[in-house]
């Protein structure tokens, strides 16, 4: 009668050979996704109205969003793009014009109405639509017909207001967030971040600021009820405001508070003045989920520049014993909300990595669990320092000097629509924000008589 038990129990103990399994399908799956995103071929004729807009219901409805000065901008862009001139020369056609129209917006606004002759009447009712549902109509026509894609997105803020921005292929996250900066007025703190959110997966994530807005929202489903939020997040760029805690990880916190300027300066420059960045040699416990289960098990992980690792049960944390989780070319971090309830974890600071095409629960998305804040934090950023590199030390170059006062190009128009928001709330970088001490050097794997309890 204890057969059956018994063989559970030692099935339920081959947990490598269950990672072997699960890594094996996760990059099969991976490769079929990435395949099928190379090979995919769009109808022109098949796309719908929700092709081009991110978080409305119809097109029509996210068009009517768009300022006048943003559905003018977009129609003229499109039917320069339809004519056969290069884009990025288009672009900077129009930034150039946005930027001329910025120096004198009275006189534009004062110039003379045009002849009463019969050629010009005839010119401007064939030409320009006189009503924004007539321009809304060729919009629609000339997004359709354009080579570059298009996106109209509308942004949540955290006071519950919105803005709507048409976004191309070509943009950057940065270069949205700086388009917002200009329409809502804020401060241009190195901390405002769009991010995602997935309500079915009660998960979020920052959006990087070299990566393209309108890629990222490609892998999201058609009916997705994903949102993206401008949000200030001062643990965006906290591994260079605060380099010791990535890097002297291992100290007690007192120790860390007497780091000067000086000493950051030379952390950062050790550790990303090089043609590559140097990981931070983090290692600890996390609580990884079984498959399809509310179980979670203590594993020892280590992270490396080439993906995260963990130690065998059993087994020491040698070099020789370390097996690869998971890489990081093909995945995203995501960290998660209330998985205390929703999973039973045994905290609610967790993460996840998953490919972004992904969008609902499956058993190719590892859910691990810290056993508290700064250690999640800690292992977030690390994963992404070891994901991105250099670009990620770029991207906060970037941010520090469009906050240093060189702006971008201003839109005139923005200047006397645009609401004013909120002051960004205080960033708080002190070490002594961060009481948790740091995880210690190894936890040693849990002796058998309590593995086979949790079995």
């Amino acid at each position: 009668m204890m057969l059956p038990c018994v063989k559970e129990t030692e099935k339920m103990d081959d947990f490598d050979t269950m990672f072997s399994d699960l890594l094996g399908e996760m990059d099969n799956l991976t490769q079929s996704l990435m395949a099928a995103t190379d090979t995919l071929e769009v109808d022109p004729g098949s796309q719908g109205n929700g092709t081009f807009s991110i978080g409305f219901t119809d097109l029509n409805e996210s068009l009517n969003e768009l300022e006048d000065q943003d559905l003018d901008a977009l129609v003229a862009d499109l039917e320069s793009t339809s004519e056969g001139h290069d884009p990025a020369d288009q672009r900077t056609g129009s930034l150039a014009a946005a930027s001329a129209a910025a120096r004198e917006p009275e006189a534009a606004a004062t110039l003379p109405p045009p002849s009463n002759s019969v050629e010009s009447s005839e010119g401007l009712q064939m030409g320009e639509p006189q009503t924004k549902a007539d321009r809304i109509q060729q919009a629609l026509k000339k997004l359709k017909e354009a080579q570059v894609r298009k996106l109209i997105v509308k942004l949540l803020m955290s006071d519950g207001s919105s803005k709507t921005l048409m976004v191309d292929e070509r943009q950057t996250v940065r270069e949205v967030l700086d388009q917002l900066f200009e329409k809502t007025h804020c401060d241009c703190s190195i901390d405002w971040s769009l991010c995602e959110t997935n309500s079915e997966l009660q998960i979020e994530r920052g959006f990087e600021d070299h990566e393209h807005l309108v890629e990222l929202l490609s892998a999201w489903t058609r009916l997705s009820e994903n949102k993206i939020y401008f949000l200030s997040r001062p643990e965006k760029y906290l591994m260079f405001t605060e380099p010791q805690l990535f890097y002297m990880w291992k100290k007690k916190v007192a120790c860390l508070s007497g780091i000067n300027e000086q000493a950051k300066e030379l952390l950062i420059k050790e550790h990303f003045g090089g043609s590559t960045v140097i990981v931070p040699d983090l290692e600890g416990k996390l609580y990884l989920k079984e498959d399809g289960k509310k179980l979670w098990k203590p594993l020892y992980f280590v992270l490396r520049a080439s993906g995260l690792y963990y130690v065998p049960k059993g087994k020491t944390k040698a070099i020789s014993n370390l097996v690869c989780f998971v890489r990081f070319e093909k995945v995203n971090i995501y960290t998660t909300k209330n998985y205390r309830h929703k999973y039973k974890a045994p905290t609610n600071f967790c993460f996840v990595l998953k490919h972004p095409c992904i969008q609902r629960e499956s058993l190719y998305v590892p859910f691990l669990c810290c056993d508290d804040k700064h250690t999640l934090l800690l292992w977030v950023n690390s994963i992404r320092i070891a994901k991105y590199g250099t670009v990620l030390f770029e991207n906060y170059q970037a941010a520090m000097k469009r906050a240093s006062g060189l702006k971008p190009l201003h839109f005139a128009a923005d200047r006397y629509n645009s609401p004013q928001p909120n002051p960004a709330p205080p960033k708080s970088t002190n070490v002594e924000d961060y009481p948790h001490e740091p995880p210690p050097d190894f936890v040693p794997p849990p002796p058998p008589s309590l593995q086979n309890t949790q079995d």
